[in-house]
């Protein structure tokens, strides 16, 4: 279907970081990506409690940790913006917020929050899908007016795993075939087979897009902003580069959760924040010196 919902929600109504230009190919694309939002030093601060986090969370046995469909490497690590003060600072970044206010208009809230790690040379694809697909069916989002922030905590080359992103297709909202089983999250965070979209749907989105596909590729510091209903997806990392990414979902205070519009059950708190929802203040990040924690 096509989409009826306007992509940049009420444009100019909040000031922010990201310029006319930027508003625009975000709208035309469905994404944006920011060079040098972060210095070198603040990536090895991010990159050093991503390193600790994953030390600790290695081992545990949590919904929250999730590893590998095959082996025992961490794939995900979810909520860490409410278990970890660093990455709560780190969610209410002054220019991370203001962005997602001008594209979403209004105050944001995280809905969900997670650390990537994509290992090197056993890292598994993420398969094609759109997040509001599932955001919308699963969890019951009312409407596509919501963003999620990709902080880039490793160099991201063709080879490594980048995410891949299709334009143009956040203005088709892809049904995907079949019933969604209960519980569906627990095989579909390790690796996603239902609830993917018909290589048809693909086919036609690729066609629109004029035959082009995007890596998110680019050093470590970057940041990419794309719309909920963007189609993107990631094949496996077989190269010795890791690939890591921190990971955060704004939604728009005026599109809170409602009962899931499928027939599963909503999914649990860590995946759709529901609770004590309040809007983000924006504050400073970086409290601290490159080498301290």
């Amino acid at each position: 279907m096509q989409r009826t919902d306007p992509v940049i929600h009420n444009r100019g109504k909040r000031e922010g970081p990201l310029t006319s230009i930027q508003l625009d190919s975000y709208e035309d694309n469905g994404y944006l990506m920011l060079d040098d939002v972060f210095s070198d030093d603040e990536v090895s601060i991010m990159a050093e409690h991503l390193n600790d986090t994953l030390a600790a969370e290695r081992g545990k046995k949590s919904d929250t940790v999730v590893l590998e469909p095959e082996g025992d490497e961490v794939r995900s690590i979810f909520e860490v913006h409410k278990h970890n003060d660093f990455f709560s600072r780190l969610a209410a970044n002054e220019q991370l917020v203001k962005a997602a206010q001008q594209l979403l208009g209004s105050d944001v809230y995280i809905t969900q929050s997670r650390i990537n790690f994509k290992p090197g040379f056993s890292g598994k694809e993420f398969y094609w899908h759109s997040d509001f697909e599932t955001w919308h069916v699963e969890d019951g989002m009312p409407n596509p007016r919501a963003v999620s922030c990709s902080i880039i905590l490793t160099d991201n080359y063709e080879y490594n795993g980048p995410l891949m992103l299709i334009p143009g297709s956040h203005q088709w909202y892809v049904s995907c075939p079949g019933e969604t089983p209960e519980a569906n999250y627990e095989q579909s965070l390790q690796k996603q087979e239902l609830g993917v979209p018909d290589h048809e749907s693909l086919n036609k989105l690729f066609e629109k897009a004029g035959k082009q596909i995007d890596r998110a590729t680019g050093k470590a510091g970057m940041v990419l902003f794309f719309e909920s209903n963007t189609m993107h997806g990631s094949s496996g990392n077989i190269s010795p580069l890791p690939r890591s990414n921190a990971f955060f979902v704004y939604n728009s205070v005026e599109n809170l959760l409602e009962t899931p519009f499928g027939s599963a059950k909503a999914r649990p708190e860590f995946l759709a924040n529901r609770e004590q929802i309040k809007p983000i203040q924006p504050q400073p990040t970086f409290k601290e010196k490159a080498g301290s924690k």
